[in-house]
């Protein structure tokens, strides 16, 4: 089933009745909707003036909704995800958290191949075949030893946006950051919310490992997913060339990552349900079911 985004950016009420999200958007006449929690897959509170009954959080916490809350600057800084996601969530957390490095290893190359081919086919859709970024994929070792990711990176950015000359990829540099800074935050809630569903804890990762970072695991697993948020950007970008600062209109662009459409093992799908395959897959190598992690491909 595919879940809802909701997204609030007015002053409004949040509570439950008869397992239906109640909406009270505060105006003159008040209006009121309802949606069933159950639909639900992210919930986007922006605005100070929202309210949100404790019952309504708990309820959306039993249906895996990631709840997202947006800071003064009206940027995704803070994400709530329910303890429990899985069934068997003990032993696959241990199963995580006993990984050998030499597995944590292997599954890091495949990520950052995963990525890397990504990259190198939006880059083909903006009109640049003669680059190197497929040599830059075959030639990535077991935990990115050689950093191709890095290489990788350097050209991608350097050539994705041509019409912006010495573009840099930077969390406070100019635009289009802000709107890729935007559209991280929401790919990063769907899947740190997907590693939930299949019973692993965000905060481990198989690589980024920052004290600092509660999501080092969706982090990881959201690398080879981040052309497809770059895409979206383009488009974007093309749309409404007038446009740099993110208001309304954009945020609402935006949102519609997770239902994105991508490809995965050779089947069409949304990326919501697509990051759930993938964190699956994750699942099952940390429990060696199986050795190979499940991306989605850029066509």
């Amino acid at each position: 089933m595919i879940k809802r985004i909701l997204y609030f950016g007015n002053p409004a009420h949040l509570r439950t009745e008869h397992k239906q999200l109640k909406i009270t958007i505060k105006k003159e006449p008040p209006e009121e909707k309802s949606i069933p929690i159950e639909d639900l897959g992210v919930v986007v509170i922006d605005h100070p003036q929202i309210t949100i009954t404790s019952s309504a959080i708990s309820m959306m916490m039993n249906h895996n909704v990631a709840l997202i809350a947006c800071n003064e600057a009206y940027m995704p800084h803070a994400l709530m995800l329910p303890f429990e996601g899985h069934h068997i969530q003990t032993q696959r957390m241990r199963a995580q958290i006993d990984a050998s490095e030499p597995l944590k290893k292997n599954l890091w190359m495949q990520t950052i191949q995963a990525k890397i081919y990504n990259q190198a086919k939006l880059l083909e859709k903006q009109g640049i075949t003669n680059h190197p970024l497929y040599q830059f994929q075959k030639s990535v070792k077991s935990g990115d030893a050689d950093n191709r990711e890095a290489a990788a990176a350097n050209y991608y950015w350097s050539n994705i946006f041509p019409n912006i000359p010495n573009f840099s990829r930077e969390q406070k540099g100019e635009y289009p950051n802000n709107l890729l800074n935007y559209g991280y935050a929401i790919l990063r809630s769907v899947t740190a919310r997907a590693l939930v569903s299949a019973g692993l804890f965000p905060s481990f990762g198989i690589y980024h490992h920052n004290k600092y970072n509660a999501y080092c695991l969706a982090d990881d697993i959201m690398e080879p997913y981040r052309p497809y948020v770059d895409k979206l950007v383009i488009h974007i970008m093309q749309k409404f060339p007038n446009k740099k600062e993110i208001d309304t209109e954009l945020k609402k662009e935006l949102l519609i990552i997770p239902h994105l459409d991508v490809t995965i093992e050779n089947e069409k799908s949304i990326l919501m349900i697509a990051t759930q395959r993938t964190s699956a897959s994750l699942a099952k190598c940390f429990l060696n079911e199986q050795r190979k992690l499940i991306f989605p491909k850029m066509e």
